[in-house]
């Protein structure tokens, strides 16, 4: 782990200098900054308060993680707001505690509720989805999530907070979706889900955290959840701004981001400006089958990961994790995991956006020994607000697509490459709806031809509903 972690490390700290060229990150106001006197903003001529509901007024809100908020082309700027984690923009903080670049969207409801700054987002797609070949399926279905978090300063230096993370993915049934390629979990925890997507727990997420500020500079926090997100890894997919537009789950997401739902875990950290080390303590075991439960807490699994967020545009990360009996049908088995990403955000054009992700998943079972690595790169583009384009390839080598006979499961390197665009319509002050679809090009080995038909295919078409 050491020799990964530092390797990572290495890696970050040569890439310097291709970031010189980049704008520094912005730095929050100091808590010092004077108190301005009441205004009403929602009356200011030139002001776009459509992602903050203003119906309560200003009255008993939690203006600490406002300090130096401005306007900018006539919207709130939400880079100027503060993390509740640390000292640093509320733009950079992802799926539990990973981070994102700072210019990334922040797209949700702000609503003050007494002395509470409470935030409120929501995805919905309802998706048909067809997948080619012997092995493919059609299949209409409902996935996405709904998130309500709220957060309270206690005194000048420190903050809580509380996150409740939801998902539909149960509707769609225990066997999931078909998703060529795909594999993971179970259905009824006696056979393994194979060219399926899994649903996601109903409790995607149930934390809170605590942080303290030390100085301007830097912070402590300590995070649990039943269920949360442990140190390891990128943002989680939904939430990366590359991929959060595309209903299809990556095939390589079972070595870089499975772990964001895992029924117990303890993570502590320290922030200092744009460098974070984190330990997490967590549950090995993936969820069950019974996907409206909250399963006991059990702290048997440790990872620890370094982020660095050089600019406002860039944030790296590299991770491990030691995952004891990860999966339900395999007990006895244990896996090493280790991660590096990079992700790229940037406004475009007037009001536009860009942002991509490049990484790498490797896991090794205790069982055989036996290494099993993963790439991804994805991309997404929004040149005008209506328009939404998007695209993804990976490579994967999985032991699990091919049973031969005596149980001999070889490994086979799979890839795949999706393209994909949505349109919005704003159907309302903080609800917009969109139709989408998307095309994957599935490719095969010479052994998993037959099975598969050749090169198969997918695709999916789909209505979105979004709450910001």
């Amino acid at each position: 782990m050491k020799s990964v972690l530092l390797a990572g490390a290495a890696c970050i700290a040569l890439a310097t200098p291709a970031f010189a060229q980049e704008a520094p990150a912005p730095v929050p106001a100091p808590d010092t900054a004077p108190s301005a006197p009441a205004m009403d903003m929602a009356n200011m001529p030139g002001m776009d308060m459509s992602h903050m509901d203003m119906s309560h007024g200003m009255a008993g809100m939690d203006m600490s993680h406002m300090a130096g908020m401005t306007m900018a082309n006539g919207q709130m700027d939400m880079s100027k707001m503060t993390s509740a984690v640390g000292a640093y923009p509320m733009t950079r903080d992802a799926s539990g505690t990973s981070w994102q670049p700072d210019a990334s969207r922040h797209d949700a409801i702000h609503i003050p509720v007494g002395g509470w700054t409470v935030m409120a987002h929501a995805l919905v797609n309802g998706v048909y989805d067809s997948q080619s070949g012997p092995r493919g399926a059609d299949k209409g279905f409902v996935a996405g999530m709904a998130m309500l978090m709220a957060s309270h300063s206690l005194g000048p230096d420190n903050t809580i907070q509380f996150k409740g993370m939801f998902s539909p993915d149960p509707l769609m049934g225990p066997s999931g979706y078909p998703l060529l390629m795909r594999t993971g979990e179970t259905a009824d925890g006696k056979i393994p889900l194979v060219d399926r997507q899994h649903p996601h727990d109903l409790f995607m997420e149930l934390s809170a955290s605590l942080s303290h500020k030390l100085d301007d500079h830097d912070s402590l926090f300590v995070y649990a959840g039943l269920p949360g997100e442990p140190a390891f890894g990128p943002p989680a997919f939904m939430h990366r701004q590359s991929a959060m537009d595309s209903p299809e789950a990556p095939i390589s997401h079972h070595w870089l981001d499975s772990t964001h739902v895992t029924f117990g875990v303890i993570t502590g950290g320290w922030v200092h400006d744009g460098f974070k080390i984190e330990l997490s303590s967590f549950k090995g075991r993936e969820p069950d089958q019974r996907r409206y439960d909250i399963e006991p807490p059990k702290l048997d699994s440790e990872s620890a990961r370094i982020s660095w967020n050089p600019t406002a545009n860039w944030s790296l990360q590299t991770s491990w994790a030691h995952l004891t009996s990860p999966e339900q049908l395999d007990p006895l088995n244990n896996e090493d995991r280790w991660s590096a990403s990079a992700i790229y955000t940037r406004p475009v054009f007037d009001a536009g956006w860009w942002s991509s992700t490049a990484a790498f998943g490797s896991k090794r079972e205790s069982e055989d020994g036996r290494r099993l690595n993963a790439w991804l790169l994805e991309s997404a583009v929004q040149p005008t607000e209506p328009w939404t384009l998007f695209a993804r390839a990976e490579s994967v080598e999985n032991e699990e697509l091919l049973i031969l006979p005596h149980g001999v499961m070889p490994t086979e390197t799979v890839s795949k490459v999706s393209v994909g665009a949505i349109h919005d319509w704003r159907a309302a002050k903080h609800l917009k709806i969109g139709l989408g679809g998307l095309y994957a090009f599935d490719f095969v080995p010479g052994a998993l031809r037959a099975s598969y038909g050749n090169d198969p295919h997918g695709a999916m078409a789909f209505i979105r509903f979004k709450i910001d």
